[in-house]
């Protein structure tokens, strides 16, 4: 396929780009019709039939990528009609695709440009989730550190933070901190938290806040009240997250939160250095 026809086909399919209130790309079937060269919309409708059977076998729903409405179209004589559409997704744009004539030249350009931009947007998804749970687990050792800070002026020391945390740890896992690392495979060298997913990390973060707080605001004097305490929150917590069918001990390990951190720095650097050519 010839330069010049890419770059028309790329600025055609852009130009057809739609985005919801919450920022979520998507194309009208109809447009995309056009796009891809079909001229009949019943035939399309087929194509769009077989990318929904694609969309399920995938165990994506459809009803998150394919949206049937009605829209208003101009007829002559400023008269108007009411007509059958679909939104789509980019997603399910890269399925309609792939079920389409391969003998066309729209075709095959857009399983290419559907192809890519799906990859573009799980790579953005995943630096999303990536930097959420970096700062989830940032806020959870700042976190813990005021705790430390809290037990020490309360009780004049904080010897004894570890344990306290790991009876933390027992109450919301069921399970020891040691146990737990046997459980997802964590060296013993390191700290559980950083192979623990954003969603226990923000638990713990929410269950040591409330220690915080109730310390301060019933002056617990004590190592034991402050643990206590702490179990008790953390008890509370794990209540919440299995009344939503979520078992903090079930979830799987994490990739190593320090590496990922090197890696989202990295990235990062390189990010600037090809802004910085840019400018040049």
């Amino acid at each position: 396929m010839e330069h010049q026809i890419i770059q028309s086909l790329t600025k055609n399919f852009e130009s057809y780009v739609n985005t919801t209130e919450n920022g979520v790309e998507f194309w009208f079937a109809r447009d995309l019709q056009n796009l891809l060269g079909y001229t009949d919309w019943r035939n399309f409708l087929n194509v769009v039939s077989k990318a929904k059977t694609a969309c399920k076998m995938t165990k994506q729903a459809i009803s998150d990528h394919f949206v049937d409405i009605n829209k208003t179209i101009k007829m002559p004589k400023t008269a108007e009609k009411e007509v059958p559409d679909v939104m789509l997704t980019r997603y399910a744009c890269y399925l309609i695709a792939q079920n389409g004539d391969p003998g066309k030249e729209q075709i095959a350009f857009a399983q290419t440009y559907f192809a890519v931009q799906t990859r573009k947007f799980e790579i953005i998804e995943k630096r999303i989730r990536d930097f959420e749970r970096l700062g989830a687990r940032h806020k959870l050792t700042e976190t813990e550190k005021e705790l430390s800070r809290v037990i020490f002026q309360q009780t004049g020391s904080n010897k004894n933070f570890a344990l306290i945390r790991s009876k933390g740890d027992k109450a919301l896992f069921g399970y020891t901190t040691q146990e737990m690392k046997q459980r997802l495979g964590v060296p013993n060298s390191r700290v559980l938290a950083d192979f623990q997913p954003t969603i226990i990390l923000k638990a713990k973060d929410f269950a040591t806040e409330i220690t915080i707080f109730n310390t301060k605001q019933n002056a617990l004097s004590t190592e034991d009240q402050i643990s206590d305490e702490h179990v008790t929150n953390n008890q509370s917590v794990r209540h919440t997250l299995v009344g939503r069918g979520i078992y903090p001990e079930n979830l799987p390990a994490e990739e190593d939160i320090k590496k990922m951190e090197r890696k989202l720095i990295s990235d990062e650097k390189k990010s600037l250095k090809k802004v910085g050519k840019l400018k040049k």
